[in-house]
């Protein structure tokens, strides 16, 4: 059975709530504190085995309390952990985030652990990784780990997703090797340098990273939807309107969601209308992980808005 296999970060979310972000020099007073589970490659890897995927992770966590709570927690998902490396003396990666009253929210990464998963950790997936699996990517880990994971996977025959997030400039031998790009707004025009002041934003967004070598873009929008160019064909998929608490990680549930329809043999167009609803149920609840959607909430939640 196709499966998604997701390179990428672990974090863990330290999250304080406030009436609205603060400014530069700002203290705001909190009205609560939790600690969650987080990173954008655990929390898409929990998405897309809560959407129904089968789900290898590869990651590298510190051999402190939160590495350790992070593997369990990874661990009652049931996502298969064998490629996760533990990396004594080097603390786990933490993400310390504010949310305000309208659920958006600032954060800043300490990589910690992250930013030892090496081009070594992802050969594994020349015996792993087959034709119909999609393979997950993001940025919270080295540039290089990521081209080698990508690398990897297209020798494989595998369909490679990258989530560039967060934005940076990235080399076209990368792009050549994705698949897919799911890049929010503001990503896309630091990818391209196209701005929304300009017209045609996002056919131009979309041609400038074809031209570098992505098959589809998938601009996301939030409650916007998604810009989708598909093979040269381009439009827009609807967003959902929903009352949201907390936007955090709404874009790693659309990514995983997205994997995981995509795994399911779902058209593009049909795993972005899934994905978009996934990310649409995930920031009517608070936090990262525990805000992913089960499949089957999904896909009453499609039902009800059809």
């Amino acid at each position: 059975m196709a499966k998604v296999v997701v390179v990428g970060s672990t974090n863990t979310d330290l999250t304080v709530r406030v009436p609205r972000i603060p400014a530069r020099g700002e203290t705001a007073l909190g009205r609560d504190f939790r600690i969650t589970a987080g990173g954008k490659g655990a929390n898409q890897a929990v998405a897309a085995a809560r959407a129904g995927a089968t789900v290898i992770f590869v990651t590298a966590l510190g051999t402190d309390d939160f590495g350790q709570r992070a593997l369990e927690n990874l661990n009652r998902e049931g996502i298969d952990l064998s490629l996760v490396r533990r990396v004594p003396d080097t603390p786990s990666g933490v993400a310390l985030i504010v949310v305000d009253d309208k659920g958006e929210n600032s954060i800043a990464v300490a990589a910690g652990a992250n930013a030892e998963l090496t081009p070594a950790d992802v050969e594994p997936l020349a015996q792993l990784v087959h034709p119909g699996d999609v393979v997950l990517l993001q940025l919270e880990i080295p540039l290089e780990t990521v081209e080698a994971a990508a690398d990897v996977s297209v020798q494989r025959g595998a369909m490679v997703v990258l989530n560039p997030a967060p934005a940076c400039a990235l080399p076209d031998s990368l792009l050549a090797l994705t698949s897919i790009i799911t890049p929010n707004q503001l990503e896309a025009e630091q990818l391209t340098g196209e701005t929304d002041a300009e017209p045609n934003v996002f056919p131009r967004a979309a041609a400038n990273l074809h031209r570098r070598g992505v098959k589809d873009v998938l601009i996301t929008l939030g409650a916007g939807g998604v810009y989708v160019s598909e093979d040269g064909w381009r439009s827009p998929v609807r967003g959902h309107r929903v009352e949201a608490i907390d936007t955090t990680a709404a874009g790693d549930v659309f990514n995983g969601a997205l994997a995981a329809a995509l795994v399911a043999r779902r058209s593009l167009t049909d795993a972005v209308e899934f994905a978009n609803a996934a990310a649409a149920l995930s920031v009517t609840k608070a936090g990262a992980q525990s805000s992913a959607p089960l499949r089957s909430e999904i896909e009453s939640f499609l039902r009800e808005r059809s």
